[in-house]
């Protein structure tokens, strides 16, 4: 007996591989829709049963059902019971809006620029720069490779399944605090020094959103905001579209100079002053003991707040982590911003404010404004990992790694750069602060290095009259990638260094 065209026509279309991760039903799905789209398979075309899909196909009748069921949920057959199973094609619903006898040419073509007037920002002008470049020297972020793939996918899919987070889904407006902020607290209170409890803590998805809040909570137009002297380009910006006047401070070996503040400020006239708890950004210096005391009082005598950003607690190498200023606050005067899990993929990092309640409270109002939904998957795997040691155990396994990776720069830099360059080794953080003795184009340096396959972003080139620095992120280069990146921005300094004595 013959095949009719459409077992025919089956036989030639459908091609699938048992092997691969996607289901067969799904291989074979995604090919009839093709050929529904192509118009091999007209409307109205009866589809061989499940019995003769089978068979043609060579596979289980169920996996045959499955496949006819995953186009029926699609809309692209019918199965009509004791008759068979039909194709469909969706047709289009919406009706299009007639043009005007004007433009009518133009009517189904989207338009570049809106027909009304809207407030642009300056403030918030983009940092990103495509390159094409093999390597790439960022300001000191994590290497994405040592996420643990294997064991997040089984404490994810085990997350997935716990019946509490349907529960939570159900009921989002629950007065009790979750499992994942009593866990979160309980951290912090370990690992940080706090005394706190879930009414002084919010979980952001970043820091950088934290500080977003913190700054609509804080700041009006024309407040002033003291930074210290090459601060945070991404804080700036949130302060600046805050509406903030921005003032820098003087740095030193101990961090931010106090008596500056004393001298040209007066009680009242500071909002708040942002400061980083452990490296200052981008020049990774420590606030000295002694200045922290001294601005925690000054703080309490001016009445200014201060957002202490604890951006890279988890990475501290040598001795123990010096405890944030918000842990010896009695006073309500310190926003602790910090940001959890960051040996893990960015996804499954969160960041948090911890603050008095008053502020929190508040600042909850805003979060359920940008992010009502939240991501309770996420809570439920993160309070699992904390209580079961994983988290602690994950950034111990990686503290050694980003160690032996920062001694390797620091032995390439000391080859390459120790006539050229000065630098401190840093006790934490995932960066370098790299300054060039004499001065250079660090523009020009980062296009020559471009032309070598090295991207510098603009991000981490500091260069004024007084400075002429790179922030040399090291965290995502391993041994073998941290050699031929040296290299190549010793080449990139060398050719511009030729450059300018032949000029």
């Amino acid at each position: 007996m013959t095949d009719s065209p459409v077992n025919a026509l089956f036989k030639q279309l459908i091609d699938f591989n048992k092997s691969m991760s996607q289901p067969v039903y799904i291989q074979v799905s995604q090919q009839l829709i093709n050929a529904i789209q192509r118009r091999y398979l007209t409307k109205g075309t009866l589809l061989p049963g499940t019995r003769v899909l089978a068979q043609l196909l060579k596979i289980h009748r169920n996996t045959a059902v499955a496949i006819y069921d995953e186009l029926a949920s699609q809309g692209w057959v019918e199965i009509i019971p004791n008759k068979g199973t039909f194709v469909l094609v969706p047709e289009l619903k919406t009706a299009k809006i007639k043009a005007t006898s004007q433009k009518t040419n133009q009517a189904y073509t989207y338009p570049k620029t809106t027909g009304f007037p809207f407030q642009e920002s300056f403030h918030l002008a983009s940092t990103v720069q495509l390159t094409e470049a093999k390597y790439t020297i960022n300001d000191g972020k994590p290497d994405l490779r040592l996420h643990p793939v294997h064991e997040f996918t089984r404490w994810y899919s085990a997350a997935m399944k716990r019946k509490t987070v349907l529960k939570k889904w159900n009921r989002p407006s629950e007065s009790s605090y979750s499992l994942f902020q009593n866990q979160l607290c309980n951290y912090l209170n370990a690992t940080r020094g706090f005394h706190i409890r879930p009414n002084n803590l919010i979980s952001t998805r970043s820091t950088e959103m934290s500080l977003y809040i913190v700054s609509q909570l804080l700041i009006k137009q024309n407040d002033l905001v003291l930074v210290g002297h090459l601060s945070n380009y991404a804080s700036n910006m949130i302060f600046q579209q805050a509406g903030a006047t921005i003032k820098t401070i003087p740095i030193d070996a101990d961090g931010l100079d106090i008596d500056y503040i004393k001298k040209y400020f007066v009680k009242g006239s500071i909002r708040c002053i942002y400061i980083c708890a452990h490296r200052q950004y981008p020049t990774a210096v420590k606030l000295s003991v002694k200045r922290r005391l001294e601005l925690l009082q000054l703080s309490t005598a001016y009445g200014f707040a201060i957002i202490e950003d604890d951006y890279d607690y988890d990475f501290q190498f040598d001795g123990s982590a010096m405890l944030p200023m918000a842990s010896a606050d009695a006073n309500g005067m310190v926003i602790y911003l910090g940001k959890f899990g960051q040996s893990l993929f960015p996804s499954f990092q969160t960041g948090f404010v911890v603050a008095p309640e008053n502020l929190i409270s508040e600042a909850t109002n805003y979060l359920q404004l940008l992010d009502k939904q939240g991501d309770l998957i996420q809570e439920q795997m993160l309070s699992e990992l904390i209580n079961e040691g994983e988290i602690h155990r994950l950034m111990k396994k990686n503290l050694i790694i980003y160690k032996e990776r920062r001694n390797c720069l620091c032995k390439l830099l000391t080859y390459y750069f120790s006539e050229i360059a000065t630098w401190n080794i840093p006790a934490g953080g995932l960066a370098i602060w790299l300054e060039f003795k004499p001065n250079i184009s660090l523009i020009k340096l980062a296009e020559e290095a471009e032309k070598n396959n090295l991207f510098l972003p603009k991000t981490i080139l500091y260069q004024n009259k007084n400075t002429c620095a790179i922030r040399f992120g090291f965290g995502h280069l391993n041994k073998e990638e941290m050699e031929p990146v040296i290299k190549k921005l010793k080449s990139a300094y060398s050719k511009i260094s030729v450059t300018s004595i032949n000029n």
